[in-house]
């Protein structure tokens, strides 16, 4: 997506020192320097360009010259302002946000910055609710610079020339539950799976997970895991489960017929990297396996 810059408003004297600065961005967070101070704020600039960072905004202990990072949006009024309120999303981020107004074309998402973010109805893949959350995906209109929202995902994720590999640890964002699990954003770029019969923990919408990469199909789907994947892995359970057995004794209220959520409650791993490290550990004669129990071998206590 092309992102639009601010008209040039004046050109500060060439003797004032900028270093390091980008163009300034709006729907982003911007490392601004202070160049002047007005009757209504301060003055921000990248070296080409100001906006006004208002004083309600401005914090203690700040001079002419200092850097300051801050957030910029267009407001209602149409002017690009400046504010050090944190917000909970940025343009080109998959983010979940609450509804708080609803119109009849459209519904106002909490930012965080005193700017709600507007989802017209046409960008709703279902009517929004008052005081729902909901994933959605921010971007610039181009007539105006305005920042918008939009819950039709697909139109926003990258489905080819994935820079990840099957195996890899990526950042999820729960972003639906759909019939057969839930979809996830992978790495604010892509959209994956888990699947239902592999999840043994309660998802919502809107939770940040860690996640493994654990299949990517020829058409392009991608499928997902909450567990690392290959036999690394089992040896980190099996490691796990050794250290517990030692310190409860020698014995753990989990066997060969344990439920996967009581499994998964004690460890977080699923029933069957569970029952691959306690096989590993029987194979190696470190335990004794139960229906409903695994014991440690005595020498292996003494170890």
């Amino acid at each position: 997506m092309v992102f639009n810059f601010l008209k040039p408003l004046r050109i500060f004297n060439s003797n004032f020192a900028f270093s390091k600065h980008n163009m300034i961005t709006i729907g982003k967070f911007n490392d601004l320097q202070i160049a002047a101070k007005n009757s209504d704020g301060l003055s921000l600039s990248d070296g080409h360009r100001e906006i006004l960072l208002p004083y309600s905004d401005v914090p203690a202990n700040v001079e002419i010259g200092d850097n300051i990072t801050v957030f910029v949006f267009v407001n209602k009024d149409g002017q690009t302002i400046a504010t050090t309120k944190k917000a909970l999303a940025q343009v080109a981020d998959f983010a979940c946000l609450t509804v708080v107004d609803v119109t009849e074309d459209g519904a106002y998402l909490d930012l965080g910055i005193g700017k709600d973010v507007y989802v017209p109805t046409r960008d709703q893949k279902r009517p929004m609710q008052l005081d729902e959350s909901y994933v959605v995906y921010l971007y610039l209109d181009e007539s105006n610079q305005r920042m918008l929202a939009s819950s039709r995902l697909d139109r926003f994720i990258e489905e080819e020339d994935f820079e990840i590999d099957e195996g890899d640890e990526v950042s999820l964002l729960i972003s639906e539950k759909t019939d057969l699990g839930f979809n996830a954003i992978i790495n604010n770029r892509y959209i994956g799976l888990l699947y239902h019969n592999e999840l043994f923990a309660n998802l919502k919408v809107g939770e940040q997970r860690k996640g493994w990469i654990k299949k990517i199909r020829i058409e392009g789907k991608i499928d997902l895991s909450l567990q690392p994947l290959g036999y690394s892995h089992i040896l980190d359970t099996k490691d796990v489960l050794l250290k517990e057995l030692r310190e409860r004794g020698g014995k753990i209220a989990l066997g060969d017929k344990s439920t996967p959520e009581e499994i998964y409650e004690r460890f977080q791993i699923s029933k069957s990297a569970f029952k691959k490290a306690i096989g590993g550990l029987y194979k190696e004669r470190i335990i004794t396996i139960g229906d409903h129990e695994i014991s440690i071998v005595v020498d292996s206590l003494a170890d």
